[in-house]
């Protein structure tokens, strides 16, 4: 099973992916840009600078899929809390649909409870509890979709979720990520 599914994520990570800007964790000095990037991905994930990053994924969807966007839809691959996928997701998913004509997938994908979560920290990694994610699986049955993550670090929780969506009858087109986690060891 354990094969079956990296060939699984691997089909999920040929897809096109585009990132917006490298993002380089607190364990390595940081320049100017990249405390910028830092602040903008952070100030995202409190739901702070939605409207300014739909701005930017909306733009690139047209770009990537011009007068077809209103036959898409738009999910986000969720936050580790209810709360926390809320705060980042809602109003964010909502504007860029309103931007581009896609459908919004927000409403059709539930957290429950908490997920495991890994982080980078200064001191290590830091890891928390667990979730459930419940979905509408009629809404994304024949659908194609566009994924959106704001950091994608080695890409398992992407490839995760696109495969789920794909079990229950979606085509994922690709994913977009605000960050790309740079590891300079």
């Amino acid at each position: 099973m354990a094969q079956q599914i990296n060939e699984q994520f691997k089909a999920q990570w040929e897809k096109p992916m585009f990132t917006f800007f490298d993002y380089l964790p607190t364990k390595y000095e940081a320049n100017k840009d990249e405390w910028k990037v830092r602040k903008l991905i952070w100030d995202f994930k409190e739901g702070k600078r939605s409207k300014a990053v739909a701005k930017l994924v909306a733009s690139q969807m047209r770009k990537q899929f011009g007068s077809t966007c209103d036959t898409l839809v738009f999910a986000c691959v969720p936050a580790s809390t209810p709360e926390s996928n809320a705060l980042r997701y809602e109003e964010f998913a909502e504007e860029v649909c309103r931007l581009t004509g896609a459908r919004n997938a927000y409403k059709a994908i539930r957290v429950e409870g908490e997920r495991l979560a890994i982080h980078e920290t200064k001191c290590g990694k830091s890891i928390t509890t667990v979730n459930t994610i419940d979905f509408d699986r009629e809404f994304f049955n024949g659908k194609r979709v566009v994924l959106f993550d704001d950091v994608i670090t080695r890409g398992f929780s992407y490839a995760r979720f696109a495969c789920e969506l794909e079990y229950f009858g979606a085509e994922i087109l690709g994913g977009y990520f605000l960050g790309r986690t740079l590891n300079l060891q």
